[in-house]
């Protein structure tokens, strides 16, 4: 049985090769990247300093103005001011919902399997099929919600749940928190199964009741899980369009709108091309600021403790 020679035997040209071989494994991968993740990037920031026409093409390079243009607005206090609160409710509740939840599936009980099969429909379900659901439930006229209400006796005419800009949006908010859940929950729950039990075993002996075990043991051990899904659900839940473009369209007047969805009517509904590039722009700075703060502060924490 023959057998490979060592690399030491190897001919100078040999050596090379097996020396660049994991770059030429890695190759493919980086080169998909840079086509379809640095080059875009690379764009969107050359046309955020750039007159751009309603066609898309480059005219000139113009600094900041797009910048200036899109802060000066009046829309995009308001707008970004929806972005923040859309994404910090959304990610904080999701978060905490979505661990209880995962806490109570952890747990041995009759029909397990079909309840985490069931948490599963609103993560595999569309979102554009979410947000059309939750708009027919809370519809005024005809929604399930009036009409299951009607029906118990607990209201005695049909209530309009979107009376305002803002009580549309927390019923956005809602629908987000609902189709976020199962994510957060399931990562959780990944850490939760990797656990020794025997840690909980010491400490039952030790005398140690539930909340002790799930502050000094629980939550250290799946801390890694909760900043995996919290760093991307940040960014999954900023870059969300779906949800409040089917509910909303961000109307009335920006009152709805987030950083997406407004500056997808910059390019497409007003032809502003370079102004919704400058608001990417912003948005991606925004992301890259917050999850590396994140992950930075999240690290340090793990590493003094």
């Amino acid at each position: 049985m023959s057998k490979k020679a060592p690399a030491a035997g190897l001919s100078p040209r040999g050596r090379a090769l097996r020396k660049i071989e994991p770059y030429i494994w890695i190759a493919p991968s980086v080169i998909l990247m840079a086509v379809f993740i640095l080059v875009p990037i690379i764009s969107v920031f050359q046309m955020s300093m750039s007159d751009v026409s309603k066609a898309g093409k480059i005219k000139g390079f113009n600094g900041i103005a797009n910048f200036t243009k899109v802060i000066n607005g009046s829309a995009f206090g308001l707008v970004l001011k929806n972005t923040i609160v859309w994404t910090v409710a959304v990610v904080v509740l999701s978060t905490i919902l979505g661990f209880v939840l995962a806490l109570i599936l952890n747990n041995q009980f009759r029909g397990r399997k079909a309840a985490r099969a069931i948490v599963v429909f609103p993560w595999a379900t569309t979102l554009v099929v979410q947000a059309s659901a939750w708009n027919f439930i809370i519809n005024k006229d005809y929604g399930t919600l009036n009409t299951l209400l009607l029906k118990l006796g607990i209201i005695k005419e049909a209530v309009n749940w979107t009376p305002t800009p803002e009580a549309y949006f927390a019923w956005e908010i809602a629908c987000g928190i609902f189709v976020t859940i199962p994510f957060v929950c399931f990562c959780v729950l990944s850490g939760l199964q990797s656990i020794d039990t025997t840690y909980y075993e010491a400490a039952t002996v030790d005398g140690a009741n539930y909340w002790q075990k799930l502050f000094k043991i629980t939550l250290p051990l799946v801390k890694s899980s909760l900043t995996v899904s919290t760093v991307l659900n940040i960014i999954y839940v900023f870059n969300s369009f779906p949800i409040i473009w089917t509910m909303t369209k961000g109307d009335p007047a920006n009152h709805t709108d987030t950083l997406v969805t407004y500056l997808y009517k910059l390019a497409f509904y007003n032809g502003r091309q370079g102004e919704a590039a400058a608001v990417s722009v912003i948005g991606f700075i925004i992301l890259l600021v917050c999850a590396s703060v994140y992950m930075v502060y999240t690290l340090r924490k793990g590493d003094d403790e």
